[in-house]
């Protein structure tokens, strides 16, 4: 192997580091875009009020502004702002400008600009009148409102629950009846923020064919192309999306959040128009992770064995539905795939309230159950007198193991082996065992496991087509819809292409998602992009390969499988020429260069697993938690870029650290105002924070996946907060359980 477990650098990081990337916000200056308009949006300071109108006189007077926009005078066709292809069914509940707001930040209207600022000055300068609306700001309010989601004419009624998910495997009655020792636990999730460095934006213009294009930092290509389709009633072709990088994501940018608006607007003046909001308008307009409210009972025998389980989970998802009726699913999914237990049930809901919209963040319902799931393990052990490792390591699936809801097979499930090694690496055993101390400062070790998915097998169109075709100059162009969120996504798909035909990555050249140049794909979401579309790649370098070697020995009269590709060579017993010079005399000739598609359609969706290992310092005196070290092992089947992998879990490792201790968008039950709305109010586990980190890879290989491969990028994060969580009540022999930690809360335990 030279290029399937090298440390290469990112293919993109010297245009990063320079400063020569051009993000969509750089976009304005650009010759493509002169006349462009800068728009500015107004947002609701109610949580639920009917906009009955708005005076935009004093706005459209004041010198350089374009239009000024609301329901009025807007599209008001529905959709849902998480789908991923034209046609996919889903509530449509959401509206560009809705005539009803329902929550504090919802979009009221637009002002259309010749420049940021002038846009951003008419704000102030409309009349809104507004008749506020009853507010449901709480799950228990939201449970209380409760009836059918649709209306007989399939109109949104804004009950609930949303989605209802119950799940029931085994004899649980007969199962707790059985048992040695039962523990319930109550665990709350906050909602939190992604943070990413680049806040949201979109630029739309229009182009000589008639169609709009929108330049977007999304997930998705397709999944931009099919909400903007489905928010306007146009048809797709009328619409080409272009991926532009990404300043960070972390699942914030799965959903278009101005695509639909910009579009509309370019296409209806004519110019371009680019949207970008501020840091405040990202926390509280656009989209948070899930909080969630979680009870789990749990029955284990005296060995500890898990023989028997009980949870009720509901997920706010805020005003609109979004992805939210996936979420009660996704957590079980998650849940059913760490621990093999005999019998349990399960009951899942997302309700609507009038709070900012949730949707996908690093893990898509992995962090809510997980950390649910392992402080609740952990506080069964405590009263049954076992060693948490022991107790998971008596139930972890095994190799092959099938799991019991969506009846899939685990693939190379090597959480075992993450466990132990990771428990021998972090010294738990002696770790564990010693004193916590009796003074100011208290000290204690926690882990947690976790599980998660590898794509969305079984669902829908879960495939990635790719081409690769020799150039002129002896490189290879990839032609995939791939989204690197910043994360180094493109360095390793180059890898794995260059592993197939004797090239660095550097020579493998990515042509950016675009709509009209890729095939359709999922995009980056579902832990898919290295196991999915990787595969796909993988299989196009094969297919390129062979191809290569059969024009390149008609010139070097060899056999092609005598040939070898090898550092831009192809090589055989007493030949050799390179893939430039192969190039050009297959030009000389007047044939076409070599080029291979290949389609994967993923037929497995193994798991990947971890298991962390977090020690903590805290002051009895303040309440303030400090991670004083930390190990995470984790099972990649293949270190592709292990730097790369590496880098995932750290950062993996600070957001699980932040979600525990510091982290809380903080709606306001009162009044669903977010109270967290800037850097300012939203405290993040910052450098100082982070603990010395050992990474731990577990590499025994997956079948299914590109050279062995599986994913981590959500992964890292899963286990995080629970395990810190786990270490604060070994420390101090509480049972806290309501995230974040904050030292009030951690002071108030100890009374």
């Amino acid at each position: 192997m030279t290029q399937v477990g090298v440390r290469e650098r990112l293919v993109d990081g010297a245009a990063k580091v320079s400063g020569a990337m051009r993000y969509t916000g750089d976009l304005g200056g650009d010759p493509a875009n002169a006349g462009m308009h800068y728009g500015a949006l107004l947002f609701s300071p109610h949580p639920h009020a009917r906009v009955v109108s708005v005076d935009a006189r004093h706005a459209l007077a004041l010198p350089g502004v374009a239009a000024v926009y609301w329901h009025g005078n807007f599209p008001t066709g529905c959709y849902n702002s998480s789908i991923w292809y034209v046609g996919q069914q889903a509530l449509f509940d959401e509206q560009m400008l809705p005539p009803v707001v329902r929550h504090i930040g919802d979009r009221v209207a637009v002002v259309l600009a010749g420049d940021e600022q002038t846009a951003r000055r008419a704000l102030r300068l409309l009349r809104v009148t507004y008749e506020p609306l009853p507010a449901v700001l709480t799950p228990d309010a939201a449970l209380a409102n409760a009836g059918p989601i649709q209306s007989v004419d399939g109109t949104p009624t804004f009950l609930n629950p949303l989605d209802q998910i119950d799940f029931t495997h085994g004899d649980p009655e007969a199962a707790f009846a059985a048992t040695d020792v039962i523990v319930e636990t109550r665990v709350t999730t906050p909602r939190s923020h992604h943070c990413a460095v680049e806040p949201h934006v979109c630029l739309a213009r229009p182009e000589k064919d008639g169609r709009i294009l929108i330049l977007s930092p999304c997930q998705s290509v397709f999944a931009v192309q099919a909400v903007v389709a489905q928010a306007l009633g146009w048809a797709p072709t009328r619409i080409r999306v272009q991926k532009t990088p990404i300043g960070g994501s972390f699942g914030g940018k799965a959903e278009p959040i101005l695509d639909p608006l910009c579009a509309f607007m370019a296409a209806d003046t004519g110019r371009p128009v680019l949207i970008r909001y501020n840091r405040h308008e990202t926390f509280t307009a656009t989209r948070t992770r899930s909080a969630m409210t979680g009870r789990m009972r749990i029955g284990l025998s005296r060995q500890g064995r898990i023989l028997a389980r009980d949870t009720d989970v509901v997920v706010d998802i805020g005003a609109y539905c979004t992805g939210g009726n996936w979420f009660p699913g996704s957590m079980l999914q998650r849940l059913s795939r760490l621990y093999d237990v005999a019998a349990e049930t399960y009951r899942g809901r997302s309700v609507y309230t009038n709070t900012l919209p949730t949707g996908a963040f690093r893990g898509y319902g992995s962090p809510q159950i997980h950390a649910l799931g392992e402080i609740a393990l952990d506080q069964a052990a405590r009263k049954l007198g076992m060693d948490p490792v022991e107790v998971r390591a008596v139930n972890l699936v095994k190799p092959d193991a099938v799991e019991p809801w969506q009846h899939l097979p685990l693939g190379n499930a090597r959480g075992l082996d993450c466990l132990q090694r990771g428990a021998k690496a972090f010294g738990w055993k002696r770790r564990s065992r010693a004193s916590t101390g009796k003074w100011r400062y208290r000290r204690g070790v926690g882990m947690a496991c976790a599980t998660h998915i590898n794509g969305c097998f079984p669902g829908e169109d879960e495939a990635t087509t790719a081409t690769l075709r020799l150039t002129a100059d002896g490189c290879a162009e990839l032609v995939c819809a791939l989204h690197d969120l910043g994360c180094g996504a493109d360095t390793t798909i180059a890898q794995i292409a260059g592993e197939t035909l004797g090239l660095t990555a550097a020579s493998i050249r990515i042509t950016p998602a675009d709509t009209d140049t890729c095939p359709y794909d999922l995009g980056t979401r579902a832990s898919r992009m290295t196991y999915i579309a990787g595969e796909a790649v993988r299989k196009t370098g094969v297919a390129l390969a062979a191809r290569i070697r059969a024009a390149a020995g008609r010139l070097l009269n060899a056999a092609p499988a005598d040939l070898r590709l090898e550092d831009g060579r192809i090589m055989a017993d007493g030949a050799c020429i390179t893939l430039a010079d192969l190039a050009s005399r297959l030009a000389a000739r007047g044939d076409t260069l070599p080029e291979a598609t290949e389609t994967h359609r993923a037929s497995a969706n193994p798991g990947s697993y971890a298991a962390h290992f977090a020690a903590v310092e805290v002051d009895i005196l303040t309440g303030i938690v400090r991670v004083t070290d930390y190990l995470a092992a984790h099972d990649v089947g293949r270190a592709i870029n292990p730097a790369l992998v590496e880098g995932q879990i750290h950062g993996g490792v600070q957001i699980g650290i932040g979600y525990a201790l510091y982290e809380d968008v903080a709606v306001d039950p009162a009044t669903g105002r977010v109270k967290a709305d800037s850097f300012a109010r939203y405290t993040l586990a910052n450098a100082p924070e982070m603990p010395p980190l050992r990474v731990l890879l577990v590499e025994e290989g997956e079948p299914t996946g590109p050279f062995g491969a599986k994913a981590v990028g959500e992964i890292a994060t899963i286990p995080v907060a629970p395990a810190v969580v786990n270490a604060v009540n070994r420390a101090l022999g509480t049972t806290l359980t309501d995230l974040p930690l904050t030292p009030e809360k951690v002071l108030a335990a100890l009374g």
